[in-house]
C-alpha cells in the first residue's frame, strides 16, 4: 500500500449521538477490501466478505455503546478496573481518546468486527470521525493489543500502541483531515493574523484584518466574500489546549454544501491534496481563466491553485499567549509558560522556497514544535535548527511551540480578598509591570478584573495608585494601562486597597431542598412536568444541588466557586517575543534567488493570567 494518507469514510455526529453527514469513498474502501483478500489474518478477511459499509444507524449505535462501555465520549485512556478485555482503554494508552475504535454489530450477517483507526475530534457541539486507510495487518496488531493481559507498555517499545502509529503517516493526515473539517463547521475558518507595519502594496494581498483571503493576483474577478459557513469564533485557545470531553450543546445548524464542496475539492476519491478552505472556497468562487494557466517551466503544487503576481515581500508575526498562575506562596510555585505560533504570509511569484535559521532553540526555552505540512527541518543541531517550506498563498502557521518564559512574568505580584463581613470584602493589590523588560518590548494595555459571578456587588470603595476603576454588577475591573499610554522601556509598581460591598446574601440564595420539599402536600406529590411555575422551582432546586455537590471544575466558573477566588490580568505587549523565538529578516534566504524585502512583527497577549487569593483556597498541581 502506498504510504500517502487516503480516507475511506468519515462522520460527523451532533451532541445526541445522532449522525448528522457522513461520506464514504468507495475507491478506497475497494483498495481496503482488496487488501483484506490478500492478508493472511481471518479477522480483516472475514470483514471483506461484509457487503456494506456500517449504516449511520448502526455507527451511531456503536459509538453509543462505547461511550457507555468507556465511561465517556473520550473514554478512560488507561486501563481501569472498568475496562473490559478488547476495549481501548484495556490497551492502556491515553492516545486511545484520541484515536478509537468501535465494534460494528452486524444483524444480517450475525457478526461484530472492528472498526479501527476512527480519529476523533470534537469541535462545537460536533464529533467528527475519520476513518484512514491502513493496511490489515494493522489492524490484526491493534486487535492483540486490545486482548493483551499486560499493560503501560512505554513509548517505542516494540508491540506498543504507540510503535504501530508511528508506522501509520496515514494517522497524521486524517488528524488534519478531522481538524479541516471541525473549523468548517464551526465557522472558523478565517486565515492566521499576520500584522502588517506598513500599508500593502498595490497590487499585493489585502490584509487579513480587511476580510479577504489573500488572493490578490486575480484580480480581474470579484474579490472573494466571506466564508458562507457562518462567522468566525477565535480566541487564545487557538493554538492547542484541552479538548472537551462532550461536545457543547448548541443550535448551530450544519452547512451540508459547503461541505460536500470541501470534500469533493480537498479530497477526490478520498485522498487529501489540498485541506485549506481559503483555496477551495477562492476556486468556487473565481474559478479559473485564461491568465491562470500553470507554467510551463515550473510544477505548480495543487495546494496552490493561483500564483501570485506583484510587488514581491515576506511577512512574518510571530504571536504569543502567556498562561500563567500566580500563587505568591512559599509551599506553591508560581507558574508561567508560553505557547506561540509563528504566522507567514509570503507575496512571492512562482513556487519559491524560503528558508532560515531558528537560532534561538539553543536557549533551550521551547519544549516543543510542530511545523506547517510544506516545511521541512534540514538542519537539526544543539545549537542551530533550519526550516524550510514551499509558501502557500495566503496566510498560514508556519509553527506553532510551547516554551518556558526567559524574561520572567509580565506582571507579577499578589492578590488578598477577605470577607469581613458576610456581604462585605477587603481586598489588597501589590504589582509590578514589566520588571526586567527593556525597550523595545511596550506593554500597550493592562487590566486586572475581580470577578464575583455568584454575588451582585452594590459599590466599591478605594482609590487605585494608577489607573482608573470600573465596576458592573459581577466584577470590579482595574484599567492600569489603557490604549494610547504604553509602558516602554520601564517597570511600573501599582497597588490598589478598598473595599467591595454585596447585596445581602439571603436574597440572592436559592430555595433549599428541605424548604422546597416542605411546601408539597401529600395530595400534590406529583408534580406536572408540565407547570411552568413548578418548572422554575424544579430548576432552582437543581441548581442548588449543583453548586453543593458538584466539584468546581465541572462548573461554569470553576474559579469563583465555594471559596476559590481570583483576579484576571489583561494585557498585550508588543516588540518582541518573552519566549526569546525570533526570524532574522536579513537570514531569510529564498531560492530562487529574488529581492524581496521580509518584515518581522511580535505580538504577546495574555491567556488565562490568574492571581490566585492569597487567603483563599486554590487548585494546585504537584509536581512530579
Amino acid at each position: 500500500m502506498p504510504s500517502t494518507c487516503s480516507i475511506r469514510a468519515l462522520w460527523i455526529l451532533n451532541n445526541q449521538d445522532a449522525v448528522v453527514f457522513s461520506r464514504r469513498f468507495p475507491v478506497v474502501e475497494k483498495r481496503w477490501r482488496a487488501a483484506c483478500r490478500n492478508n493472511d489474518g481471518p479477522g480483516t478477511v472475514k470483514y471483506a466478505a461484509s457487503p456494506n459499509f456500517p449504516s449511520d444507524l448502526e455507527l451511531s449505535a456503536a459509538f453509543v455503546e462505547r461511550k457507555s462501555r468507556e465511561g465517556s465520549l473520550r473514554g478512560f485512556g488507561i486501563r481501569v478496573t472498568r475496562s473490559a478485555e478488547g476495549s481501548d482503554s484495556w490497551v492502556d494508552d491515553p492516545i486511545t481518546r484520541h484515536v478509537i475504535g468501535i465494534y460494528i454489530d452486524k444483524e444480517v450477517e450475525g457478526e461484530t468486527y472492528l472498526l479501527w483507526p476512527l480519529i476523533m475530534h470534537i469541535k462545537g457541539q460536533f464529533c467528527i470521525l475519520v476513518l484512514p486507510l491502513v493496511e490489515p495487518r494493522h489492524l490484526d496488531a491493534y486487535e492483540k493489543l486490545c486482548k493483551r493481559s499486560d499493560c503501560g507498555n512505554a513509548v517505542g517499545v516494540d508491540g506498543s500502541l504507540s510503535s504501530l502509529l508511528l508506522d501509520l503517516p496515514s494517522i497524521t493526515g486524517a488528524f488534519m483531515v478531522t481538524h479541516a473539517i471541525g473549523d468548517i463547521v464551526s465557522g472558523d475558518v478565517v486565515e492566521p493574523e499576520v500584522i502588517v507595519n506598513s500599508s500593502p502594496s498595490v497590487g499585493g494581498l489585502l490584509d487579513s484584518l480587511t476580510g479577504s483571503i489573500g488572493i490578490s493576483g486575480i484580480s480581474s474577478r470579484p474579490k472573494p466574500g466571506p466564508a458562507p459557513v457562518g462567522s468566525s469564533n477565535t480566541s487564545g485557545t487557538a493554538l492547542g489546549g484541552v479538548a472537551a470531553d462532550a461536545p457543547r450543546s448548541g443550535s448551530r445548524l450544519l452547512d451540508k454544501d459547503a461541505l460536500r464542496t470541501f470534500i469533493s475539492s480537498s479530497m477526490p476519491f478520498g485522498t487529501p491534496l489540498d485541506l485549506s478552505y481559503t483555496n477551495i472556497f477562492a476556486i468556487k468562487v473565481n474559478g479559473f481563466s485564461s491568465t491562470d494557466l500553470p507554467p510551463t517551466d515550473i510544477k505548480q503544487p495543487a495546494w496552490k491553485p493561483y500564483l501570485y503576481k506583484g510587488k514581491q515581500r515576506i511577512l512574518f508575526t510571530i504571536l504569543e499567549t502567556v498562561n500563567a498562575a500566580m500563587y505568591d506562596r512559599d509551599e506553591i510555585p508560581d507558574s508561567i509558560s508560553v505557547s506561540g505560533q509563528i504566522n507567514c504570509r509570503a507575496e512571492l511569484e512562482g513556487v519559491p522556497d524560503v528558508s532560515f535559521p531558528l537560532n534561538e532553540l539553543a536557549v533551550g526555552r521551547i519544549e516543543s514544535l510542530s511545523f506547517h505540512p510544506s516545511a521541512q527541518v534540514p538542519e537539526h543541531g544543539v545549537d542551530k535548527h533550519s526550516v524550510m517550506f514551499s509558501p502557500p498563498l495566503g496566510n498560514f502557521v508556519l509553527m506553532r511551540y510551547q516554551a518556558t518564559c526567559g524574561l520572567g512574568p509580565p506582571v507579577k505580584g499578589f492578590y488578598q480578598l477577605s470577607m469581613v463581613s458576610e456581604d462585605e470584602g477587603a481586598f489588597l493589590f501589590r504589582l509590578r509591570l514589566m520588571e526586567g523588560y527593556k525597550s523595545p518590548l511596550s506593554m500597550e494595555f493592562c487590566t486586572v478584573t475581580m470577578p464575583f459571578p455568584r454575588r451582585r456587588i452594590i459599590s466599591v470603595d478605594g482609590t487605585p495608585s494608577v489607573g482608573t476603576i470600573l465596576n458592573t454588577e459581577r466584577s470590579v475591573e482595574w484599567k492600569i494601562i489603557v490604549s494610547g499610554r504604553s509602558l516602554v522601556g520601564r517597570s511600573l509598581e501599582a497597588t490598589f486597597s478598598g473595599t467591595v460591598k454585596f447585596a445581602p446574601w439571603q436574597t440572592q440564595r436559592l430555595p433549599s431542598s428541605k424548604s422546597f420539599f416542605a411546601g408539597i402536600t401529600e395530595e400534590d406529590s406529583d408534580i406536572d412536568a408540565e407547570s411552568n411555575s413548578n418548572m422554575m422551582n424544579v430548576e432552582e432546586f437543581l441548581m442548588e444541588k449543583m453548586s453543593k455537590d458538584l466539584p468546581p471544575v465541572d462548573l461554569e466558573e470553576p474559579f469563583c466557586w465555594e471559596a476559590y477566588n481570583y483576579a484576571k490580568v489583561s494585557f498585550r505587549i508588543t516588540g518582541a517575543s518573552l519566549s526569546g523565538m525570533s526570524v532574522d529578516p536579513k537570514a531569510v534566504s529564498i531560492y530562487p534567488a529574488v529581492k524581496a524585502p521580509v518584515e518581522l512583527s511580535n505580538q504577546v497577549t495574555s491567556g488565562d493570567y490568574i492571581l490566585w487569593n492569597t487567603l483563599g483556597r486554590c487548585p494546585s498541581a504537584a509536581a512530579i
